[in-house]
């Protein structure tokens, strides 16, 4: 080679280096902008684990100490040690890693939070990349770092966070590589890690091979629907391979297998039985189980009476489906109650009613721009594209206005629009790469989840960093291909 065409290429490469630098450290510095913020919160407002933190907390002692996954009770006036597996292991284990080098304390616990807080900050950033534009994508990012909702659950001792980065490292590890087995693998096995800490994440597992936009997929061959499907069901398979070693211990240490953790008949339960609301109600054993012992045992009575409730009276279970998703995506008052509680000192009714309207308001205002991220602007498409994105932009601000001006402030069906819109051929659509369909995976199947089960509006913090992306793609111009065939 020749010393001017050394010199031209160093030329050449010489913009993307700098260009690398700049995005290493515009990182950095979302990074930093996200931890300020959270570590002051955690240190300064954190109290003790209240509701399920103190479970969470309780175990991950447990396993910094040695005993794993477990409590000592008292048989025969010993104690005996007896396992766990009532809630998913990983937020605990995750948790037992830093009690074990630093000491377990709640300041431990409240640093872990915040590092895992101010890194979905850039990961959901470096996520958009892959399907925003420069500027949007860093509007997402943005949006994490200081969302007061994501910033108070720093003080909280509780698993979205965590479930939010794992899920969003397998998307991100899924997008990002471009030879498409690897890619599959990758994200599948990162996914079966999420599992760990929210089980649901196997939900999104079938959805990996969609790496690329749906728009084709009315007239795609049969080869290559069976090709998807194929690779479905190896993603599914992979998935679980972080997970069986943990059900491998179940099976060889409880009362039977239990694939995660034995809370899904619980739960199912929850939203089914006759005192079902829509959100959690306590369940006693004079509701339908009170001859169960082991925790597996107990799970699979609740599940076959919250399956016998549902056959029983299905009209009364449907017809709770709009109050489960209200719980889940209407406001978002989770975080302060669970300081309030752990120090209701500090949090004086008029403090508590100021943060949780605040609180609500950035939510609310978030879920109605991320339905905007389903629609291209219309004025750009030709007249059919024009129209039909038109059209949507009307009934997404009609929601809106229904929900802001509605009694109920139901926010839930601009989330179930958000979630079905982009699998829907529309003439003049925006594209739809695989970062954002797997961020609309995540929504779908969270809504799903808690209408077949019960809401609570903590459930959404796992997809409020999707909800910032989808909120940063409003109103993209029309895909061009489609633009063309319209």
């Amino acid at each position: 080679m020749s010393r001017g065409a050394r010199d031209d290429s160093d030329h050449a490469s010489a913009p993307l280096r700098k260009d690398g630098r700049t995005e290493a450290l515009f990182a950095a510095l979302l990074f930093v902008l996200a931890l300020a913020p959270r570590v002051y919160v955690a240190l300064a407002w954190a109290g003790e684990p209240v509701w399920d933190g103190h479970y969470y907390d309780f175990g991950a002692r447990r396993i910094a100490a040695g005993f794993g996954y477990s409590d000592d009770r008292s048989v025969a006036g010993g104690l005996v040690w007896h396992p766990w597996c009532h809630y998913p292991v990983g937020y605990s284990a995750f948790l037992a890693v830093f009690y074990r080098v630093f000491g377990a304390s709640h300041a431990v616990a409240a640093v872990a939070n915040a590092l895992v807080g101010a890194a979905l900050a850039p990961l959901t950033w470096a996520l958009a990349r892959h399907g925003l534009s420069r500027a949007r994508s860093r509007i997402a990012g943005l949006i994490v770092a200081l969302h007061p909702g994501l910033i108070l659950y720093a003080a909280l001792v509780m698993s979205e966070p965590l479930a939010a980065l794992l899920t969003l490292t397998a998307f991100w590890l899924a997008v990002r590589d471009g030879r498409p087995g690897r890619a599959l693998a990758k994200g599948a096995l990162a996914l079966g890690v999420a599992a760990l800490v929210r089980p649901q994440a196997l939900l999104c597992a079938p959805f990996l091979p969609s790496r690329n936009s749906v728009e084709a997929d009315a007239s795609v061959r049969a080869e290559r629907i069976r090709a998807r499907a194929s690779a479905a069901l190896i993603a599914g398979a992979l998935a679980l391979i972080p997970v069986l070693p943990w059900t491998l211990r179940n099976c060889r240490v409880m009362d039977g297998c239990a694939l995660v953790s034995t809370n899904g008949g619980w739960n199912l339960a929850i939203g089914a039985f006759p005192r079902a609301t829509g959100r959690f109600e306590t369940l006693r054993s004079s509701d339908g189980c009170s001859d169960v012992t082991g925790q597996v045992q107990q799970d699979r009575c609740w599940f076959e009476y919250g399956l016998a409730q549902i056959r029983a009276h299905p009209a009364r279970w449907l017809s709770l489906i709009p109050a489960k998703l209200g719980f889940t995506f209407d406001h978002e008052s989770f975080a302060v109650e669970y300081l309030r509680e752990a120090k209701p000192e500090s949090w004086p009714d008029a403090r508590r009613v100021t943060f949780r309207g605040w609180t609500s308001f950035v939510h609310r205002l978030l879920v109605a721009v991320a339905a905007l991220g389903m629609v291209a602007f219309p004025l750009r498409a030709k007249p059919r594209a024009a129209a039909m994105q038109g059209g949507l932009l009307v009934v997404a601000c009609l929601l809106g206005a229904f929900a802001v001006l509605g009694d109920a402030h139901s926010f839930w069906p601009l989330a179930l629009f958000a979630a079905a819109v982009p699998w829907i051929p529309v003439p003049g659509r925006p594209s739809f790469p695989p970062a954002l369909l797997l961020s609309v995976v995540l929504v779908a199947t969270t809504a799903v989840t808690h209408a077949v089960f019960f809401g609570e509006d903590r459930y959404h913090v796992v997809v409020t960093p999707v909800l910032a992306l989808l909120a940063a793609a409003a109103l993209r111009r029309p895909a061009r291909a489609l633009a063309r065939q319209s």
